[in-house]
């Protein structure tokens, strides 16, 4: 389904290109949604996030004078729709930078596009290593799941948690899952003298998991590397429990869904995860979580509570405001190349800036660098296990 909204005006579904761009006085951005497709249980409040962003910049003056209007396009998490919304954002809209795409399938498609048309995207979920590197307009608002494992297992051996022996388990079909399993596990288990003793794989969309648990229950591993959606950790912890097994399963931000605890009724008791969000952090998280929820019931969606894509998506929107105020930019449609690139090199250049998720640097390969919240599951809930920087 493709589907493009302005904010603050109604769009005729015949429009022709070119008339987005016609309208001056305001500095606009493209927006790749995933409110379709298999990542919608993860994207489909990123929405209420981006558009809270921009009314509380727009309710401060704008950026440079101007209100900040933002496209949307829902690409299903497809990569070919990805590029389409690419394209129509740099060739008829006129935007200065695009919000996404959301997954590593479609960054690898557009990254390429970005930097042949000279407009900067911005990922909230992207998370496979290495995939921005060498682009010159390719910026990722996430954290590269090796970054955020690596910080999980330095957190457990500073607590002095058992971690002499570890295993792998991954789901094959699902690209950021593979390369956890296959590349990110082993790695990290060398560097951190964990001896591996095994990996087990499944499909993404396996229920039953008894023979991989029989097998894991046979090498009798103190952590398990698990790369994998949510729903694999759910049926994994389910599994483990069910045969009396009370290993520690480790990951990262692909399993960082706020209701997981809750929905492994009661399993999963010390699984530990590293995350980019945390809602408790402080009175602006508070502050965010509380709002977020109130426009999610208003909306009639059904998760509440905010989850790290969402408070990515949310500082996306002030990165890109950062840049652009930094990049004097005025929307002028004749100086449109020129300005594409200010905002760039803006963003290029920010370092330490203090947003929801933490203060925010981009490294030479356009990644985040920005804190890590190692959290594990404590009676049903998720607690905060400690807090770490990358670098």
């Amino acid at each position: 389904m493709q589907r493009r909204v302005l904010l603050g005006a109604t769009l005729a579904a015949a429009a022709a290109p070119g008339v987005l761009r016609a309208q001056a006085g305001k500095l606009r951005l493209g927006y790749m949604m995933a409110k379709s497709g298999p990542y919608v249980s993860l994207a489909n409040t990123n929405e209420i996030a981006v558009d809270l962003a921009v009314e509380e910049i727009n309710a401060r003056g704008g950026i440079n004078g101007l209100p900040l209007e933002v496209v949307k396009f829902d690409t299903a998490g497809e990569p070919r729709q990805a590029t389409i919304a690419l394209r129509r954002f740099a060739q008829d809209d006129g935007v200065l930078g695009v919000i996404g795409p959301f997954s590593s399938s479609e960054v690898r498609t557009t990254f390429p596009v970005g930097d042949r048309e000279g407009l900067a995207q911005m990922s909230m979920a992207s998370s496979a290593p290495g995939l921005s590197k060498g682009f010159a307009f390719g910026f990722r608002n996430t954290t590269d799941e090796g970054m955020v494992i690596e910080q999980v297992l330095a957190a457990l051996k500073a607590k002095g948690l058992p971690t002499a022996t570890g295993a792998a388990a991954y789901a094959t079909d699902d690209v950021v899952s593979r390369s956890i399993g296959t590349d990110v596990v082993p790695a990290l288990f060398r560097k951190f003298n964990v001896a591996l003793r095994g990996s087990v794989t499944f499909q993404f969309a396996a229920f039953d998991l008894s023979p991989q648990v029989a097998q894991l229950k046979g090498m009798a591993p103190d952590i398990i590397g698990l790369g994998s959606p949510p729903e694999g950790a759910v049926n994994l912890s389910r599994e483990l429990r069910r045969q009396g097994v009370s290993t520690r399963v480790i990951g990262g931000t692909t399993i960082a869904d706020p209701e997981l605890p809750r929905r492994m009724d009661g399993a999963g008791e010390n699984l530990t995860i590293g995350t980019t969000f945390f809602p408790e952090v402080n009175d602006r998280t508070k502050a965010f979580a509380a709002e977020f929820a109130r426009r999610t019931k208003a909306a009639g969606l059904p998760r509440n509570e905010p989850n790290q894509m969402d408070a990515s998506v949310f500082d996306i929107v002030y990165l890109y405001a950062e840049a652009m105020k930094r990049g004097g930019v005025t929307g002028d449609a004749g100086k449109l190349a020129a300005e594409r690139k200010a905002v760039r090199d803006a963003l290029s250049g920010i370092k330490d800036l203090p947003l929801l998720e933490g203060s925010i640097s981009f490294n030479a390969d356009g990644d985040a660098v920005k804190p890590i919240y190692v959290l594990e599951v404590k009676s049903g809930h998720w607690s905060l296990l400690d807090t770490r920087m990358p670098g």
